[in-house]
């Protein structure tokens, strides 16, 4: 039973606090609660409560400014802040001023009463000082219940420096997050270094990475400082892990495992000081399935997994993007304009498969092209059918090989707006046809090179040096 632990509620709602009230009471709790901050404020002052339950907007004070104060005089006193204003920086400054947890409103009662119990029996850490308070600058936009969990998590993720994996589908919004991790976090004050393992050929990734001795290869004149050092004090974002090759895949693996690092061609080990953020649009657990990405590297780098939700999930968030967006061109020195009910519900119904960044390009061009102040459905439909591809030619009947593998390249051009691999595109793309087939053809034979080389019109010492190229597993003694 709980008869002696005393919940203390603050919340101008009478509706709310007459639920909290009867949920806990029931669950043999004693509860107080009042409408006003400053009763609140009595109370926790007198040595009162057990716990403590407040909402961010009160008429005599923000609820949020109550608890770097209640933790000031009662370091173990737990609070648990509710707010209807459910928006980023309300998760992040419930989390950075010392709130055990921040639930959006409307709240889940079972959601709840699990928050109280864990408040209650989880062991107190030590108090942190306080962070001084972030600007209110929104970097995520959203208050679906999907976008709230991110909110939530990434809230509690900036009073750290474990390593994150973020995934999810081009123009999500990973780098939005990394970016917002480190603006927020304790490595604010630190430098924050992109860069993507798609954009830069696979022969110059470990340079970049980890800087390089003059004369380590051929045009290194000069002695290069890697991203790396560049990111020391700071955050490291791995974009598009994923498309990293496999010798370099090794040598990040003995930098998390070592935490230093040796220059391309140097001998003396240099003290890794970075947090790293990772982000891939690729289902790296079947990368590792088909040899292209080492599993102990994926769990180094997994340790806190974040998964971005694709806009058809948020459907919710459209209006409060759409603005957004709107907002942002028109700070750019775009025309200011506002999207009409019957045009925000024909965007709801839109596949979105370009994500938040398809829509923000929609608003522009809206914001561009159109003269008229309030946008309506019809300028939303002629954009949008101007701006779809056309219907797929395996739409008409079976997608032959060719169309398939057309679809694709297609998809990895437009996953690369920063810029496509400069060197090695080809074989890039030959190795990726290659793998499958000599998989599936070694698994047709059980492993019998003689037969697949037979099958693939090979010569069998050309299959046997390709398999060792494509690192493919190979089934021993069947050969």
């Amino acid at each position: 039973m709980n008869d002696n632990r005393t919940i203390l509620i603050a919340d101008d709602d009478r509706a709310i606090r007459t639920v909290l009230s009867q949920a806990l009471g029931r669950s043999g709790y004693q509860v107080r609660a009042t409408s006003s901050a400053s009763t609140l404020w009595r109370w926790v002052e007198d040595g009162e409560g057990d716990l403590v339950i407040t909402d961010v907007v009160m008429p005599d004070e923000n609820g949020l400014d109550l608890v770097p104060r209640i933790k000031r005089i009662r370091p173990d006193l737990r609070v648990v802040v509710m707010s209807a204003q459910s928006t980023f920086m309300t998760a992040l400054k419930a989390a950075q001023r010392g709130a055990f947890e921040y639930l959006p409103k409307p709240f889940d009662l079972k959601e709840l009463m699990s928050v109280v119990e864990r408040a209650l029996a989880t062991p107190q850490a030590p108090a942190e000082a306080e962070e001084e308070e972030a600007g209110e600058r929104l970097p995520l936009v959203g208050r679906s219940p999907a976008m709230q969990e991110i909110y939530r998590t990434v809230a509690r993720l900036t009073t750290t420096d474990l390593t994150v994996m973020i995934t999810g589908e081009s123009g999500t919004g990973k780098e939005l997050v990394a970016r917002a991790l480190h603006d927020y976090g304790r490595r604010r004050g630190g430098p924050f270094i992109a860069i993507n393992m798609a954009a830069i050929p696979r022969e110059l990734i470990e340079s970049e990475l980890f800087g390089h001795e003059r004369g380590a290869f051929t045009g290194a004149l000069n002695r290069g400082v890697g991203r790396f050092e560049q990111a020391a004090g700071g955050t490291l974002f791995l974009d598009e892990i994923g498309d990293m090759p496999p010798e370099a895949q090794t040598r990040l693996l003995r930098v998390l495992q070592e935490g230093e690092f040796t220059t391309v061609g140097g001998r003396t080990p240099i003290k890794a000081n970075v947090r790293i953020v990772a982000a891939t649009h690729r289902d790296l657990r079947q990368a590792i399935r088909q040899g292209l990405f080492r599993e102990d590297l994926f769990y180094r780098l997994n340790v806190v997994p974040l998964r971005l939700p694709p806009l058809r999930e948020r459907l919710e968030d459209i209006p409060l993007l759409a603005r957004h967006f709107l907002d942002r061109a028109r700070n750019s020195g775009l025309p200011a304009k506002q999207l009409s009910p019957e045009a925000l519900e024909r965007l709801k119904q839109h596949a979105w498969p370009g994500n938040a960044r398809e829509l923000e390009n929609l608003m522009r061009r809206l914001a561009a092209l159109y003269a008229q102040e309030t946008i309506d459905a019809d300028a939303v439909s002629a954009e949008l059918s101007e701006a779809e591809p056309p219907a797929e030619a395996g739409a008409r009947g079976p997608e032959t090989l060719e169309q398939a593998v057309e679809r694709h390249l297609k998809a990895f051009v437009a996953a690369h707006k920063d810029g496509l691999p400069v060197r090695d595109l080809y074989d890039r793309v030959l190795a990726e046809v290659e793998r499958p087939l000599l998989r599936l053809v070694l698994g047709a034979t059980r492993g019998n090179q003689i037969k697949a080389a037979a099958m693939l019109g090979l010569n069998r010492n050309t299959l046997r040096k390709k398999i060792r190229e494509l690192d493919l597993p190979v089934v021993r003694g069947l050969g």
